[in-house]
C-alpha cells in the first residue's frame, strides 16, 4: 500500500488532539476530584476521548462531570437523561471495550501469526470482539446494569452476556467492516505506523455509530441501565 502523503500529518495531528483530551479527562477525574459515580467511567471517559477527541471532553463536561459527587455537591442533583443521551454515554462503555479489544488483540494476533481461512484480519476482528465482550460483560456484571438493577448472579450472568453479545455485534458492523474495507481495498497500513492508529480510530467512531441503536434499543426497553 502506498499512503498518501496528507494522511500522515492528519493522523500526527488526530493522534495527538486525542492524548491531549485523554490526559485532560484524567486530570479533571483524579486531580481535580471529579471522579464517576459509577467507577468503572473514570477509565471510560479518558479512552473514549483516544478515539473521540474534542467530542469526548464536550461530552464528558456536559453530562460526565455532573455524575460526580464533587459536582453534584456544587451544583445539585444532575440533570435527568433523556433517551438519547442516555444511550449517547451509555455508548462509550462499548467503545472503551473495543478499544481494550484492540490494543491486546491486533498485537496477539500480528505476533501469533495466527489466521482464520488463511487471512490474519479475520483472526484480529475475532480476537477483538472475544476480547471487547470480555470486558463488557465484566462492567455490566461489576459495575453497572448488574448491580443497578439488583438482579441475582444467574440472572445478572445472563443479562450482563446479552448486553455485551448484542453491543459488539452492532459495533463490529462498523468497526469490522471499515477494517475489512482497509484491507481488500488495498488501504491498510503496517501496525506500526501512525497512519494504523489513525485509521482505527476512525472505525472505533464509526463502530461507536453502528451500535448506538442497539444500545438505544437497550435502554429503552430497560435491559441496560443509564451509565
Amino acid at each position: 500500500m502506498i499512503t498518501p502523503a496528507w494522511l500522515t500529518p492528519v493522523a500526527w495531528v488526530f493522534v495527538g488532539v486525542a492524548l491531549l483530551c485523554a490526559a485532560f479527562l484524567v486530570y479533571d477525574i483524579l486531580v481535580r476530584g471529579y471522579r464517576q459515580r459509577v467507577g468503572a467511567m473514570n477509565a471510560v471517559w479518558p479512552m473514549t476521548a483516544l478515539y473521540f477527541g474534542p467530542l469526548a471532553v464536550w461530552a464528558y463536561v456536559r453530562y460526565g462531570r455532573p455524575r460526580s459527587e464533587q459536582w453534584q455537591g456544587k451544583n445539585g442533583a444532575a440533570p435527568e437523561k433523556d433517551l438519547s443521551t442516555a444511550a449517547l454515554t451509555g455508548g462509550t462503555p462499548g467503545g472503551a471495550a473495543s478499544l481494550i479489544g484492540h490494543v491486546l488483540g491486533v498485537p496477539l494476533i500480528v505476533f501469533s501469526g495466527v489466521t482464520i481461512a488463511g487471512l490474519d484480519l479475520w483472526a484480529m476482528i475475532a480476537a477483538v470482539a472475544v476480547i471487547a465482550s470480555a470486558f463488557l460483560f465484566a462492567y455490566e456484571f461489576f459495575f453497572s446494569t448488574v448491580p443497578a438493577r439488583g438482579l441475582p448472579a444467574t440472572q445478572g450472568t445472563a443479562v450482563a452476556a446479552f448486553i455485551a453479545f448484542a453491543t459488539v455485534l452492532a459495533f463490529d458492523i462498523g468497526m469490522g467492516g471499515w477494517m475489512l474495507f482497509l484491507h481488500f481495498g488495498w488501504f491498510m497500513p503496517a501496525v506500526t505506523d501512525v497512519t494504523f492508529l489513525f485509521l482505527m480510530q476512525v472505525g472505533l467512531i464509526l463502530g461507536f455509530l453502528t451500535g448506538y441503536p442497539m444500545v438505544r434499543f437497550l435502554v429503552a426497553r430497560g435491559v441496560k441501565a443509564v451509565t
